[in-house]
Formats: structure tokens, C-alpha cells, sequence
């Protein structure tokens, strides 16, 4: 039986196939069709033998994509009387402090669509004002007749302590617009701060309808294909949901795709004995970082799809930046070369693809470079034409007045510069220093940039894995089933209310809990739980882990103190004020994902070099050996400058460095000095 992973990026969809009787693995790609997702996983699952398949696991852009692009659905938005424009006034702050001319990005909703209705609650959760039904049902008949909106939105003041208001809305909408999607902010992000909360759940609505469609025509069109077997979703914590969990909270998809590259880097970074690692995914549209210090990957809450648009559901910290292959480079105003953020996409794609495409991008810089063979681009099975990635980048040259291939070089370069920049805000930013971290790249992008970055960001080390330009798809198939569940509770050191405390903690369990026997985990249940502290007045609060009996009297004491330690650590400073836990945090996971990772032989003699070419490096055209991936052994060195290819990326090994490769084929590429 095979499990299989499947993410579906911006120009390519990535299969990886894990056979769990020989314990072997097989990766494969085709082109996506962003007009219908599903026929390219359909046309991908034709290499795969529908009755082996024990199941699927679908990383998936349709959440970003919507929410990027603004082509999501109508939303009405519901709140309490007096706070409507909430969504439009956002934060106080500016992205430019000084550009007058600079525009605040807009909500998800347009202000005639905002509604609100006579209701209060009160901090502490009592109730002010009682909710006016028949008022709710009047505004749900008059949404219906007004036939615009496509979803709806609702959060309602301090709903995160009492949410009886927000569940009767939402029974009386579902009950009147029966057709018409609704998101609570309870549901989507208890937690407090309105302007967080009501950015969220609109976030959710606006993309639920797409999804809904999306996910159930996937499943129509797999039993259509005979393909039985069942699929869930990653979501944006590295874990997992249902089809229909998806469908009913498909925010919780919002980076989607990303998590399983750092999954997959997080486990053969733990084969391989790395404890610090930066992950650099490049592929067709973007590039994204991540780090995983320790052993761990992080997480975090403080995600903006756009400048001032907060998505605060739990994910893996990923950084992305508009750096990928398909990157469009061009001449700005200023007469100064740019590359990226803007991209050829899949259609028409790089110059070199053939489709239509006559801009210059990363990757036709890099063909021109000698860097990537037209006649081995995906195993052979797509011919890139080369002469059309000489005519787009020989356009720039001329412009610059500079030769083809010093401008082929400087697009790399600015890629990279681009790409340096995202590593120093996930290093150096965070304190961490870029000397103790090896760099893991993947995507069918990352291993061709690799040396270059290492260079730029003094990075000592960097191992390039199994499956590169599928490494996603690969995560998948490692991923554990996850659960998280945030919920702000207000508690001071001062008056501790510990049957509050441990009742909200007990009901986050439960709910864990809950979830993962929806999915069809009830054994071997790992449940971790923290509180996000602070000193009384602070606006910002600091995460720390806690025991399940932390919360009782003889356990305080540590609990606080804990906190002051952190604190200290952090910021230099401890002191003696009261101090509040603001939310309570529950993790639940099962593992899942276990599978034995393959070895291969001992080297007895010298790599065989498939061929020579010449490449291009800053010295110039240099005779360069290539080597195919598939023929390297355990052992095997290779001085730079050297090339490794394989179906989906090529691994450049520049001059002044060398690789080897070790027992499980993951290649290791380190300074010659």
C-alpha cells in the first residue's frame, strides 16, 4: 500500500509516493492548472495505482491564492452595535511613515455589507445587553432577499469569554440563509483584541465558499477516477484535518503547502544529528524560510496575509518572499535591474517553457548560465528551448548595456540578495546567529542558489535532501495528526481563579481531543499545554509551558517563576509585578508519520561523471563536470565546480566548495577550505 503526498504550488503539483511494504519512495511532478486545481492532481495521480493507495495527504495554495489575489467571496459582516467599522479603522500604525502617498490595504468586505446588531457583553462575560433575535432574524431576511453576500462573518465583543450570542446569530442565519456559509469568531479565534479577531474570522468566511466547492469537487472527481482512498488536509500547523473539517474552518489552511518542507527538513535534519537548521523552499512563485532551532520548528500566531490583515491561527513560522524561478526580472523607472515579486506563473511560465512567455526570469538566467540542461529539465520529459532565454534576457542586456550573460548573472545575483534577505530576518533578527545553522534548500529552485547563499549569509553548511523539487509533498507523508486550540482567559497572580484556570484548560483538552477522534486517533495521544503570560500593564505576552498540575496552589509558585526566568531571558530584566496569563494553549498530536528512510550503497570507487558543460561563474565559462544525482554513493566527494542532477532540481557546487554525500543520499556541500 502507498501513502501518498501531494502539494499543489503555484506552477508545479508534487507527488511523492511512500511504498509502506518495501519501504521505498518515488516522486514525480506535472505542471498545475490554476484555472482547476484538480486536473492537475488528477492528471498526476494517473502515475499512481488508484487501488494502493491507503491515503492522500493534500497540501493546497486554494487559501493563500484567494486570499492574495482578493477573489474570495462576498462576506457580511456582524457585529456589535457600535463597533462596525472595527474591520476598517484597523490599527493605528503605518507600514511608511513617510510616503503620503501610501494607501492602508482595505478589508475583506465592503462597508455596505457591515451590520450590526443590539447585543453586549461584558468583559468579565456577564451579560449587558441581551441579543435582539428578532432583530438578527429581520437583517438575515433582508441579506437573503438583497441576494449579494456569500458568507457570512460575525464577532461580537468579548465573545471569547461568552459566545451564546454569536451561536444564536449563527443558528438564526443558518436557519434563514440555509445555502449561506457562517464563521463565529469563537470558532475561528477566541482569543481577544477585536481588530485580530474580526481580521481572522473575515479572513475565514471570505474563503469559504471557494473552498467548500473546491474540496467537494475533489472528492466527486477522485470517486469519479475510482480512487477511493481517504484524503485529508494539511493545515497550517503541520497537522491534519478532515475534508470536511476543512471545508467548515479552511482559514486554518492558510499556509497550507509550506509546512511540509519543514517537517520533511525537521526529521532528516533529526536523522542526521543537525539540531539548528534554515530552511530555504524556492519554487516556481516564492521563496519561504523557516527555522528549527533545537530540534523544534516554531510556531507562531502573528501572520499578516497582507500589511495590517492579521490571520492569527497556530502555524509554522514561515517567512515568504516573491523570489522563485518564475520571478520576472525587469528595468524599473529608476533604469535600475529588479527581479520579482511579480511572476511568469504557470502559464505562460519562463521564456524557456515554450508557452508563450517572452520576459526574462530566474530561470532563464539560469539556463542561459549553463546551470540548467534544456534537454533534461524533468527527467527529459519537458524540453525547455534555450535560444527563447537568450532573446529575454539579451532584451535586458541590451537595455543595460551589458553582455548576455553578465546580465544572466546579475538576475541570480539580485534573486539572491532578495533571498539573503529573508534568511538574515529568520536568523539574525530572532538573535540567532547564521554560523550555528546549517541551510537546507529545496524546491526545484533551492539547490541551484545554494552556494551562493551560503556565501552571502555565512553559512557554513548546507545539506541538500532526497526529492528537493518535491520536498513539500514528501512532508506530507511525514506529518503527525495535530491539534491546537487557543482561548484567552484573564487571571492575575494577584486573584487566581484556579477552577477557572483548570476548567479552561480541561475544555481546550477536550476539544483536542475531540478533533483527533474525528480524524480516527484516539491511542497514543501526546498533549502539551502553555499559558502566553505577562506583567500587568504589558501589551505583549511570552508563551511558557506548563504541566497539568501547574495550575494548582503548590504548583504557582514554579508557574511564576517560570515567567520571570523567561522574561529575563528575553529582555534582561525581571520584576516584582503582578503577573497575568492571557491565554491558555493546548497542543494534542498522535504520531503518524513514521516511515523508515532508505539507505544506499557504499561508494568502492571514483563518481562517474555523466558529462562536462560549460558554466558560467563569476570567473566566466568554466569546463564543469555534471553528475547524475541517481548514480552517487555513500561516500562520494565531488570538489566544486561541479553539477548534480536530477528530475526535478540540479544542485550547483560552486568553486571554493565540496560535496559528499552520506548513507541515506542527502548531499552535503561545505566550504573547500
Amino acid at each position: 500500500m502507498m501513502r501518498l503526498g501531494i502539494d499543489v504550488g503555484g506552477t508545479f503539483t508534487d507527488f511523492v509516493a511512500y511504498d509502506t511494504t518495501t519501504c521505498t519512495l518515488r516522486a514525480w511532478k506535472n505542471m498545475s492548472t490554476p484555472a482547476d486545481p484538480t486536473e492537475g492532481i488528477l492528471t498526476g495521480l494517473s502515475n499512481a495505482s488508484s487501488d494502493q493507495l491507503s491515503g492522500l495527504r493534500l497540501g493546497s495554495t486554494v487559501v493563500t491564492n484567494a486570499l492574495l489575489e482578493r477573489k474570495g467571496a462576498v462576506v457580511g459582516y456582524v457585529t456589535t452595535e457600535g463597533f462596525r467599522d472595527i474591520p476598517f479603522i484597523g490599527r493605528g500604525n503605518r507600514r511608511h511613515h513617510y510616503d503620503l502617498a501610501w494607501v492602508k490595504p482595505k478589508p475583506f468586505l465592503k462597508r455596505r455589507h457591515a451590520y450590526e446588531v443590539s447585543e453586549r457583553i461584558a468583559a468579565n462575560g456577564a451579560v449587558l445587553t441581551p441579543l435582539n433575535e428578532d432583530s438578527v432574524r429581520v437583517l438575515a431576511r433582508r441579506m437573503r432577499n438583497e441576494n449579494q453576500v456569500e458568507a457570512v462573518a460575525v464577532m461580537l465583543m468579548h465573545s471569547y469569554i461568552e459566545p451564546s450570542h454569536e451561536r444564536s446569530i449563527r443558528d438564526i442565519f443558518a436557519a434563514e440563509m440555509p445555502d449561506v456559509p457562517v464563521s463565529i469568531s469563537y470558532d475561528v479565534l477566541p482569543k481577544w483584541k477585536e481588530h485580530f479577531r474580526s481580521s481572522t474570522t473575515l479572513c475565514d468566511a471570505y474563503v469559504k465558499p471557494i473552498v467548500r466547492r473546491q474540496l467537494g469537487s475533489l472528492r466527486a472527481r477522485l470517486d469519479g477516477a475510482g480512487i477511493a482512498a481517504p484524503i485529508v488536509v494539511m493545515r497550517s500547523n503541520g497537522g491534519e484535518m478532515t475534508l470536511d473539517a476543512a471545508a467548515a474552518a479552511p482559514i486554518q489552511m492558510a499556509v497550507s503547502g509550506p509546512t511540509g518542507g519543514v517537517i520533511a527538513a525537521k526529521r532528516v535534519a533529526g536523522l542526521l544529528g543537525i539540531d539548528n537548521v534554515v530552511t530555504l523552499d524556492m519554487g516556481g512563485t516564492s521563496t519561504d524560510v523557516s527555522t528549527i532551532v533545537g530540534g523544534q520548528e516554531r510556531f507562531t500566531t502573528d501572520f499578516e496575509i497582507e500589511w495590517g490583515r492579521p490571520v492569527q491561527i497556530p502555524m509554522i513560522d514561515i517567512r515568504t518572499i516573491g523570489a522563485g524561478g518564475g520571478s520576472l526580472a525587469r528595468i524599473d523607472t529608476g533604469g535600475m535591474l529588479v527581479v520579482g515579486p511579480q511572476s511568469a506563473g504557470a502559464r505562460p511560465g519562463p521564456a524557456c517553457y515554450g508557452r508563450g512567455g517572452t520576459e526574462p526570469t530566474v530561470t532563464d538566467a539560469n539556463v542561459v548560465l549553463g546551470r540548467i540542461a534544456a534537454d533534461n529539465f524533468l527527467g527529459g520529459s519537458m524540453k525547455l528551448d534555450p535560444a527563447a532565454a537568450r532573446e529575454a534576457v539579451a532584451g535586458l542586456a541590451a537595455q543595460l548595456g551589458i553582455g548576455v550573460e553578465q546580465t544572466a548573472l546579475a538576475i541570480v545575483r539580485i534573486a539572491n540578495n532578495t533571498m539573503v534577505g529573508a534568511l538574515h530576518t529568520s536568523l539574525t533578527e530572532q538573535g540567532l546567529d547564521p554560523r550555528d545553522f546549517t541551510i537546507m534548500p529545496f524546491g526545484g529552485a533551492g539547490p541551484l542558489h545554494v552556494c551562493d547563499l551560503m556565501q552571502e549569509a555565512s553559512i557554513r553548511r548546507a545539506v541538500v535532501p532526497n526529492f528537493p523539487g518535491q520536498f513539500s509533498a514528501f512532508g506530507f507523508i511525514l506529518a503527525d495528526a495535530r491539534v491546537d486550540r487557543h482561548r484567552t482567559v484573564q487571571l492575575s497572580s494577584r486573584a487566581f481563579d484556579e477552577a477557572r484556570a483548570e476548567a479552561a484548560m480541561a475544555d481546550l483538552v477536550a476539544e483536542c481531543l475531540d478533533e483527533l477522534r474525528v480524524q480516527g486517533h484516539t491511542d497514543n495521544v501526546t498533549i502539551l499545554r502553555s499559558v502566553d503570560m505577562r506583567y500587568a500593564g504589558q501589551n505583549y505576552e511570552l508563551n511558557v509551558p506548563v504541566h497539568a498540575d501547574s495550575l494548582h496552589h503548590d504548583g504557582r509558585t514554579a508557574l511564576w517563576e517560570a515567567f520571570h526566568a523567561q522574561h529575563a531571558a528575553r529582555f534582561g530584566f525581571r520584576l516584582g509585578d503582578a503577573v497575568e496569563i492571557i491565554t491558555f494553549i493546548v497542543t494534542a498530536s498522535v504520531a503518524t508519520g513514521a516511515i523508515e528512510l532508505p539507505t544506499i550503497t557504499k561508494a568502492s570507487a571514483a563518481p562517474v561523471q555523466a558529462h562536462r558543460r560549460a558554466v558560467w561563474f563569476e570567473a566566466g565559462w568554466i569546463d564543469t563536470p555534471v553528475y547524475d544525482r541517481g548514480s552517487l554513493l555513500h561516500g562520494h566527494e565531488l570538489p566544486g565546480p561541479a553539477l548534480v542532477e536530477e528530475t526535478a532540481s540540479v544542485t550547483v557546487v560552486g568553486p571554493g566548495h565540496r560535496l559528499t554525500v552520506d548513507a541515506h543520499g542527502n548531499l552535503h556541500i561545505l566550504d573547500a577550505s
